[in-house]
């Protein structure tokens, strides 16, 4: 096995000095696992063949939400924006909180993250658990692609909302939008759409590639009630900056234990969804000090300042005061909180 991660890493660094110097690479795996090295400089973009059509993202038409309650734990119902009977005739009730999860690059409605997160709420409580389907434009290969298309799919997630209320009698209060890499900035442009009146966004390691604080596409404190990161690989896979109110870097947010030798981050960036989910349903929270600044994060040290928080967990920590940066350490394998 060791020959084996050798031959790999002679093998991403022989390509990595292949190429050009004036372009900006970066090994970038989609929701599978698989690798594709992206240019993530836009201002030197290969040529694009006119004749090549031009892939289209409609979102009232290629977003798929999928609706799953205790009365139809696996077997879904499908919501469809501008269509109210496809709501009144579904099992959605207003009565019931509701939850929003959105994949990543390349994910679908079927990855292992949306029905981990389906199984854990609807083992705890009675939700409206919807899966947002957004591979028309998340699955294509070119990342820079997907990555535009953020603003859009948020855009459809919040028009969705906006039929839940008109037609099913929904409180934003009771919404919670989660979405993972891509599927962060999503959550953040629904909240967007809503204008910051939805109750929670949990952003697990927001995209870091072709996104900054402050773009207007992506995330920010301003797009919920209250609005959680929790950064597993910051710097590489995951942005390197705190765009939420609570910002949680559990063992520092670059690096995770268990990963091993995690070349692309890959191990480290999906950990945030895994986190997450055993946060919803877990007796032993993921306990986390207050530290005095972001930049101790980058230091590897953490002053406590101010109370205690824990990541996660279900319901969230809407008014209860929690924001800042926070750090805690975890197990390298399940389960993962330590108290």
């Amino acid at each position: 096995m060791a020959g084996y991660i050798q031959i790999i890493l002679i093998g991403l660094l022989t390509a990595a000095a292949a190429l050009p110097l004036d372009q900006s690479w970066q090994l970038v795996p989609n929701a599978d696992g698989f690798l594709h090295l992206v240019n993530i400089n836009p201002y030197n973009l290969p040529d694009v063949d006119p004749n090549e059509p031009v892939p289209t993202f409609v979102p009232e038409e290629d977003i798929v939400f999928r609706l799953f309650t205790r009365s139809n734990p696996t077997a879904h119902q499908l919501l469809q924006i501008g269509n109210p009977s496809s709501i009144t005739g579904s099992n959605f009730n207003s009565a019931h909180q509701t939850r929003f999860t959105i994949h990543g690059w390349g994910g679908g409605g079927h990855d292992g993250t949306g029905s981990g997160f389906r199984n854990a709420l609807l083992a705890v409580g009675d939700f409206n658990v919807i899966t947002v389907d957004w591979s028309v434009a998340a699955g294509n290969p070119n990342y820079i692609a997907a990555r535009n298309q953020v603003g859009p799919a948020g855009t459809g997630v919040s028009l969705l909302i906006d039929d839940l209320i008109a037609y099913a009698g929904a409180d934003p209060n009771d919404i919670y939008v989660t979405g993972h890499s891509l599927g962060g900035h999503v959550a953040a442009n629904a909240g967007k759409g809503q204008g910051g009146r939805l109750h929670t966004i949990i952003s697990l390691d927001p995209a870091g590639p072709l996104f900054s604080a402050g773009q207007d596409d992506a995330l920010s404190p301003q797009d919920a009630q209250y609005v959680e990161t929790i950064m597993t690989n910051a710097g590489l896979l995951g942005i390197g900056v705190p765009l939420g109110q609570a910002n949680f870097y559990p063992n520092g947010g670059r690096t995770q234990p268990g990963c091993g030798i995690d070349i692309s981050g890959n191990c480290a960036h999906g950990l945030a969804s895994t986190f997450y989910i055993e946060s919803i349903g877990s007796t032993v929270p993921f306990r986390s000090t207050r530290c005095a600044s972001h930049d101790e994060i980058l230091e590897g040290v953490c002053t406590p300042s101010g109370p205690d928080a824990n990541m996660g967990g279900e319901p969230s920590n809407h008014g209860r005061g929690v924001e800042g940066i926070f750090f805690l350490t975890t197990n390298a394998e399940s389960p993962f909180a330590q108290g």
